[in-house]
This record gives structure tokens, sequence and C-alpha cells, in this order.
């Protein structure tokens, strides 16, 4: 009998190797921890490992992926506009986001997090963008989603290499009226 994806015992499964993955990073760098690391940790043998992941890279990117979309609180964003407000809580859940990764180590993964922080922002930008035009789909929007989803993270960079001088609610605000001077022209 084949278990669905879905099924309740799969997602408790699948929870406990990500949950396993978390707590291993928090005591050695992810290129030292191994398979069996993961399943004497989770107390899973290797076949259910890869049931649910291809391999441990595959594992790093769907981590990191549910912990930024907690981070940025999706479900909010869905039913959010795109305004001041939200320009900041997602500058600021990005930038708290890259501060919790700076201390699991997880040096010579930096392009592997910077795609996929860029590819959540996008789908949460191109929903947003979406809403507030009250249109289906567009592909000038999916651009201007991309746009931003690059424009907040090369931002959450560089007030990262800034050293914290000001906060990121302040460091984002003084740009957010010239992005929606452009998002609402």
């Amino acid at each position: 009998m084949t278990q669905s994806k879905t099924d309740p015992r799969v997602l408790r499964t699948r929870k406990l190797i990500m949950d396993s993955f978390i707590e291993l990073s928090g005591e050695k760098e992810f290129k030292d921890i191994t398979i069996k690391d993961l399943t004497t940790e989770a107390m899973i043998n290797r076949a259910t490992f890869y049931y649910h992941f291809e391999d441990i890279y595959d594992l790093l990117e769907k981590v990191l992926s549910e912990v930024l979309l907690v981070n940025l609180n999706y479900d909010f964003y869905e039913n959010e506009e795109l305004n001041e407000e939200a320009f900041v809580r997602i500058f600021k859940s990005i930038t708290d986001f890259q501060k919790s990764l700076s201390s699991r180590c997880h040096r010579g993964y930096e392009e592997t997090i910077a795609r996929i922080i860029r590819d959540q922002l996008e789908v949460v930008f191109y929903k947003m963008l979406l809403k507030q035009r009250k249109i289906k789909e567009d592909e000038s929007l999916r651009m201007t989603a991309v746009v931003l989803s690059w424009g907040i993270y090369g931002a959450s960079v560089e007030w990262s290499s800034r050293s914290h001088q000001v906060s990121p609610e302040a460091f984002i605000q003084s740009v957010v009226p010239y992005l929606l001077s452009g998002i609402n022209h």
C-alpha cells in the first residue's frame, strides 16, 4: 500500500527529519552532517529518508524554504496589500532569517540560501500584486515581483554588510516611498 505525501504519518515523519536536521545543524556545520547522522537522530532508516528527500541538499533547501515561509508569515501576506507596513515586515523577516542562519554556520551555501529567499519573496510579492490589481495573472506583475524580490534580498545583504548600523525597519523605510510610487503608477 502506497502512502500519500499528505498522509499525517508521512507529514510527521517528514517534520521529524527536518527537525533532526535543524537540531544537528546547531551542533555541526552542514558539510559535516551525514545521512547516517540524520537517520540516527530521527530514528529512521535510510529508505525512509530517501522517500522524503532526494539527498541532503534537497533537505537543506526544503528546511530553509519552510523556515523562511514561517518567518514571512506567508498566510498574512496572501491577504495583505503591498504598502509600507508590508515592505517593512517582509524586510524585517528576511533580515531575521539571515541572522538566524549566520549562527547556524551555513558557509558555502550562500547561493542556495539567496535563491531560496528570492524565490519565496517572488511568490509573496506576486500574490500581493495580483490581489492589489484584482487580476488573475499578468506577466508584467510577475517581472515586477522578480525585481522586488532581488531588490529586497539585495537590500538585506547591504544592511547586513553595514554591520547593522541602523535597524532593518529604519533601513528599508527610507526607500519604501520610492518603491510604492513606482508600484502605484
